[in-house]
């Protein structure tokens, strides 16, 4: 009887076989075939490299298999795959007569395992092969969604113009930083941005109580970018809308200093937000920020149910602040509206309270 344990070793190989194919460039998925608790052979997607639209990853396991055993039977043998297989994949694992096939993530659009069709279900079939899912599931989920979100931002770069004189920070300056795993966001079109790209996070937390998400508008200040707020990004009850200012962050650096005053950024972020939020929102921001957001408040007095300061917890961040300036060349927003900040952000803990505080600004529950 196979177990849990042994199930995840023999996955955390076929995911390493797919992090291979991620590097190639194939499309993550990777799998690994064993017999009486021995590897016989690996395979990853190679459809790209090969010029072949058989060679998921399971089909080089099972011929690699079938030659290392000298039989295109594979009884007795199980097959690991970070992917649920398609209909190809599961046809060939029925026809080498594989005992069993555990597979990672589910595919919602090709799979053949239960979520499409089931193969190893047809009672019509003269063989049975056992299949389970669900091993190592948000792991393999975790891959191919980066893979993905990597090839959309490369799509993007391609699709939103870079204009000549602003720098656009490459993706990897930020790959390492702890905490801020968020789905990106762009904005290029909004008047008021004159062609360059803001980035922000929009993310809901899990509902509260009472199904209610308290929109919160997270400003940071000069040498700051939206890192600053990565705890309270998610936290239950909260709409979390994090901007990084043009010239901060993940947002396009324009090259001059004359560009970046405080009165225009203002008037970027109103335009955005009337865009994604135009219901008030709760106004979080760093004491760096503070007169940005009394700009805002002057401006537009309506649009901001509540104003909270967030505290500062202290942590040691240097690298997070430096990620956005590979260079001097990208420094134009420091040098016009001061240099890099010593905060770090509100803890986990301080995030929690904030949650509480934006909640009963709004009117909502907090029990």
């Amino acid at each position: 009887m196979p177990s849990q344990i042994s199930d995840a070793r023999w996955m955390a190989l076929a995911l390493a076989e797919a992090r291979l194919a991620a590097e190639a460039g194939e499309v993550p998925v990777g799998a690994v075939l064993v017999k009486d608790g021995q590897v016989i052979a690996t395979g990853r997607n190679t459809p790209v490299a090969h010029h072949d639209p058989s060679a998921h990853a399971e089909i080089n396991a099972l011929r690699a298999g079938a030659a290392a055993l000298g039989n295109y039977r594979l009884d007795g043998c199980e097959l690991f795959v970070t992917l649920e297989p398609c209909a190809m994949c599961a046809g060939a694992m029925l026809h080498s007569r594989l005992a069993r096939v555990v597979f990672g993530a589910t595919d919602p659009k090709t799979g053949a395992a239960g979520s499409v069709l089931d193969l190893f279900a047809e009672p019509r079939l003269n063989h049975r092969t056992q299949v389970q899912g669900g091993v190592l599931t948000e792991e393999c989920s975790a891959v191919l969604q980066g893979f993905f979100q990597q090839r959309r931002s490369v799509a993007r770069e391609q699709a939103e113009p870079l204009r000549d004189d602003a720098l656009r920070t490459p993706v990897e300056r930020f790959a390492s930083l702890n905490d801020y795993a968020f789905t990106p966001r762009y904005v290029q079109d909004l008047p008021s941005l004159q062609g360059w790209r803001l980035h922000y996070v929009d993310e809901e937390g899990a509902a509260a109580g009472d199904g209610q998400s308290a929109p919160c508008l997270c400003l940071h200040g000069p040498g700051e970018w939206g890192y600053f707020f990565r705890h309270l990004v998610g936290v239950q009850g909260l709409r979390t809308l994090v901007p990084d200012l043009i010239g901060f962050g993940k947002s396009d650096k324009p090259k001059r200093e004359a560009a970046h005053k405080l009165e225009w950024h203002r008037d970027v972020l109103l335009e955005w937000l009337d865009r994604v939020q135009p219901q008030p929102v709760v106004l979080v921001h760093s004491v760096a920020a503070s007169e940005l957001a009394s700009l805002l408040q002057a401006a537009a007095a309506d649009r901001f149910a509540a104003t909270i300061v967030a505290p500062d917890g202290g942590e040691r961040i240097k690298d997070a602040w430096r990620a956005p300036y590979p260079d001097r060349g990208y420094e134009a927003a420091l040098r016009a509206l001061g240099p890099i900040a010593s905060s770090s952000g509100p803890t986990a803990a301080q995030a929690t309270l904030l949650a509480r505080l934006a909640r009963n600004a709004m009117g909502y529950s907090t029990s």
